[in-house]
């Protein structure tokens, strides 16, 4: 079950790619110096993408740990 390790840390740092990008889309809007209403409303595009990718790392590190457990 390597391939299974292998294929789940790999969606896990695709996940964890997605956070560091949200993360950084969230730090330049807060360095733009927006308005309040306009920096509520990035923020708020944002949150989906943040859940996106946050369940795609936890699905990837679900799947290290089935491949762990069968292999």
């Amino acid at each position: 079950m390597d391939w299974l390790i292998w294929i789940g840390a790999a969606v896990s740092l695709v996940g964890l790619a997605g956070l560091v990008w949200c993360i950084v889309l969230v730090w330049k809007a807060r360095r733009a110096q927006l308005p309040d209403a306009e920096l509520r409303e990035r923020v708020r595009r944002v949150i989906p993408l943040n859940m996106g990718a946050l369940l795609l790392s936890v699905f990837g590190l679900i799947l290290v740990i089935v491949g762990i457990v069968l292999g």
